[in-house]
Formats: C-alpha cells, structure tokens, sequence
C-alpha cells in the first residue's frame, strides 16, 4: 500500500520534467495522508496542469465522503474492472510527482519507518486516477487514488505492496486518456532505481510536518540496498 508521501518538490525541475507551462509557488509538504491534498499533473487536453486533489478516491456515484477511507490506494490487478476505479482507469489518469513515500516495518512490537525515493534525486512519478464528485448542492470534489502493486525485492524486506512508479517514457500515453494502458505498464519499479533511508518515529505522527519528517534514524544511518 502506500499511505504517507513526501512533495517537497522544486518548481523549476517540476515544470521541466513534466513539462508543465509555467512554475507556480508549491508549498512543502512532507508528510502526506489520506483525506488530504495533495498535488497531481493532469493533461486537459491543451496542456498539462498540476493541480490540488484530495486523496481519497470519490467516484460520482457516491452517496458520501466515507467511500474515500477505502479508496486511497487501488489494487493494479483489480483496477481495470473494480465499480470505484475502472471509469477513471479508462479516462482520468494522473501523475502523481514525489520526492519519496515512507512505509513502515514492524519489528520487536515497533514500527520502524523509511523513506523510499529515487536513488537518481528525481522525483518519483506515481500512477494516479483522478475523480469529479458532485453532491447535491455543494461544490464539486476533485480527489484521486495512487495505484500499487506488489513489492519488488528491495521494498518487500518491510512490506507485501508498493506504488507503481512510471518511467517518463510511459507518462505521455497514461495520461492521454486515448491510449489503452498495457498491463506490463503496472508492474514494480526496477530495485535498482529506488533507495530505503531508516527515518526517526517522528513521522510514525500523522500530524507530523516538516524537515524533521525526514531525520534519520537514531545511530542507524545505513542504507538498504
């Protein structure tokens, strides 16, 4: 699963890597969970936009806003065919750029985090689909949901699931809502692209925020390769 991110994102590098026509003040937020925003690229046809959704995924028929509890993540082996995601597989797909996501390991009765992140120092682009809710007589709720699949071997040390994350020859056709997406798209990054950094409990705290987020653990510096 993946259920806490970093966006501690550059502008500059932003704009350029996922070719979005203008910088804009992003805020740094590192230590993102379900129900809140988080930002998103998204192709309207024109261009490509980077834009503020809730995670949580809310599809159009539902009746409330505790669908999204549920919907934060969406399997890759189900998503083409689960009644929540498969309109949005079809036709709003999304990027989701980070700069790591953090995941924990259960040990001696702790939980232990770490920060997993591009060894490279690029951001992360994760596969996101995005949803339009409309209740009655309230303003319309823009949310997603980042799609996982299982562990590669680095990641599966800690934990069963992962994010998939894209490589940029990929990003062109998912987000063009006229491309069929290829399963093999959906599959785990290669273990060599990605790094595990052992980070202090601090970020165990939702509410938890800033730099601090990503200290490291205690004495225990050592990278997991």
């Amino acid at each position: 699963m993946c259920g806490r991110l970093s966006q501690n994102l550059d502008p500059t590098r932003l704009q350029s890597l996922f070719d979005l026509p203008s910088s804009r003040t992003i805020e740094p937020r590192w230590n993102i969970a379900p129900g809140s925003p988080l930002l998103a690229v998204r192709d309207n046809g024109a261009n490509r936009d980077l834009v503020p959704l809730r995670w949580g995924l809310i599809p159009p028929w539902a009746k409330t806003l505790d669908i999204s509890l549920k919907t934060f993540n969406a399997r890759a082996e189900s998503v083409a065919d689960k009644p929540s995601f498969a309109g949005a597989f079809r036709s709003r797909r999304c990027l989701i750029p980070a700069d790591g996501f953090y995941e924990w390991e259960q040990r001696s009765g702790r939980k232990l985090p770490w920060l997993i992140r591009r060894r490279d120092g690029m951001p992360l682009a994760l596969a996101g689909l995005w949803e339009r809710w409309q209740p009655a007589g309230a303003v319309a709720i823009e949310s997603c949901t980042i799609i996982t699949c299982p562990a590669n071997r680095l990641l599966a040390r800690i934990h069963h699931r992962m994010p998939v994350v894209l490589e940029q020859e990929s990003w062109r056709d998912w987000l063009n809502p006229a491309v069929a997406v290829r399963e093999e798209v959906l599959r785990p990054a290669a273990g060599d692209i990605l790094e595990m950094l052992p980070l202090d409990p601090v970020v165990n705290s939702a509410s938890a925020e800033g730099p601090d987020c990503q200290r490291p653990r205690g004495e225990n510096q050592l990278r997991l390769f």
